[in-house]
């Protein structure tokens, strides 16, 4: 197999091919160190390479295949034994720094891992490094003023959204095999609609979300990226926690007839044509194949948005002051993320208090809306615009501007404020070539659900172009 292939094989399909003993764990590191070396400097997706410690647990991960095959082990080592993956920067590392993308925290070295960091190392993961991303996760273009910008691999001169956007680029442009990151709000998967990869969001409690920099703790959620729905469910699969009676999951084959909610208000009030085409082609598509959709609404929707900007704005700014870096570090801070921390002190209490109370009863509206209309999953696109220019401050839709920002998190944040897993795919191109993304919804532990959910859309819809990267 020619190593452009091999750099975007599946993780399922990599793990037959090392028990075929076709290529080892140790070649595949070095192919992503290699390629990491040659196309990075064009993309900056990394912020620190881990090469020695990602070769070491290669070569770990290659010796216990090896006693397997000898009959000296019987246990399988399972699906990501070997396996190169990247991970946010600010995802705890031990004895590997942890910026969270900041000029804070550029030495930070931690002394344990994160518990999801924890359990990929014991599944025998190779970790090759620690990706860019917006500053302390506070942005959604992982435009760093500190260690450069992130680019998107489809478009050198656009972003990769964020605030995960080194994960994603770097897994579109094959340079790992999947990756993990946060979502505050939108944090997987508006860099990965941006990107053209799939990036899942899991619901309340299901990922740990310890030893993490945190941005809003009662917003962020850890969660996988991947360029397959199938690779995403494998990440996940390892690193959830698992009620008493949950088997491990495997996705199914069987084919069945979903019920998708597609909201009436909010969601398509401001989006580019190209989006919105996008999105109607594949829903065609699916009601091809034999689904079905209802127009639904959801009670306290308009609310969720500035619901929650106060929940974050306050929560942040919170930390910084608790951590001791804000305001007496300022100078410090970007100048967005130093603004939004300014705007957090003037959240006042009852604001605070009363986001949480629209926080509740927007929960309260989505579970009543899935439960009453016998849906499988709301769906809505990802983002209202493709990936913008570095710098774009402003989009046009319909003749008028937006906030690019705004426009970026509008349709992604309801789902971090519902606590619900959401997770997006790939539906489509625009007529410049940039990824456009669908978002399904479902929820409280139904994560399983939503990757059968997206598995079938997967095959039904698929993205098979890759980015022009020389």
């Amino acid at each position: 197999m020619a190593d452009e292939q091999l750099a975007f094989t599946s993780i399922s399909q990599l793990g037959r091919l090392f028990r075929a003993q076709k290529v080892s764990p140790v070649e595949l590191t070095q192919l992503f160190l290699e390629r990491i070396r040659r196309i990075d400097p064009k993309l900056n997706a990394f912020i620190t390479i881990c090469e020695e410690s990602a070769l070491l647990q290669a070569k770990r991960a290659e010796a216990r295949f090896a006693r397997r095959q000898r009959g000296k082990a019987t246990r399988d080592p399972g699906p990501l034994h070997g396996i190169p993956l990247s991970l946010k920067d600010n995802l705890y590392t031990k004895d590997i720094r942890t910026t969270g993308g900041s000029k804070i925290l550029l030495d930070f070295v931690p002394l344990h891992d994160a518990p999801v960091v924890s359990t990929l190392k014991n599944a025998g993961a190779v970790i090759l490094g620690k990706t860019n991303m917006h500053e302390f996760a506070y942005g959604v273009t992982t435009d760093n003023p500190h260690f450069g910008a992130t680019r998107n691999p489809w478009d050198f001169e656009r972003i990769p959204g964020g605030s995960s956007g080194g994960s994603a680029a770097a897994l579109a442009a094959g340079l790992c095999c999947g990756s993990m990151g946060t979502d505050t709000g939108g944090s997987i998967r508006i860099p990965s609609a941006l990107c053209g990869v799939v990036g899942l969001k899991p619901g309340l409690g299901r990922v740990k979300a310890e030893g993490v920099i945190p941005l809003s703790v009662t917003l962020d959620f850890v969660g996988p990226l991947a360029r397959t729905v199938e690779d995403v469910a494998l990440l996940f699969d390892l690193v959830s926690v698992r009620g008493d009676r949950e088997k491990p999951f495997k996705l199914s084959s069987r084919k069945r007839a979903f019920t998708f909610g597609i909201p009436k208000e909010f969601f398509f009030d401001v989006i580019d044509e190209q989006v919105s085409a996008a999105f109607e082609t594949a829903m065609k598509q699916l009601k091809k194949q034999g689904h079905k959709f209802k127009f639904v609404s959801l009670d306290h929707l308009q609310a969720s948005e500035k619901a929650g900007n106060d929940i974050a704005w306050a929560e942040a700014t919170l930390y910084h002051q608790q951590a001791g870096w804000f305001p007496s570090r300022a100078s410090e801070y970007g100048d967005d993320v130093r603004s939004r921390l300014e705007m957090g002190t003037r959240v006042t209490a009852i604001d605070y208090l009363r986001a949480r109370e629209i926080r509740e009863k927007f929960t309260a509206s989505f579970h009543a809306s899935l439960a009453e209309n016998a849906l499988d999953a709301i769906v809505v696109p990802t983002t209202p615009i493709p990936a913008p220019r570095i710098g774009e401050e402003s989009t046009i839709i319909n003749g008028s501007p937006y906030p690019t920002r705004s426009l970026l998190l509008r349709l992604n944040r309801p789902a971090n404020l519902a606590g619900v897993p959401s997770i997006t795919v790939p539906c489509g191109l625009t007529q410049q070539g940039l990824p456009i993304g669908v978002q399904f919804m479902t929820g409280w532990t139904d994560e399983p659900l939503l990757l059968e959910i997206t598995y079938v859309f997967e095959r039904e819809c698929p993205l098979t172009a890759r980015p022009e990267l020389y």
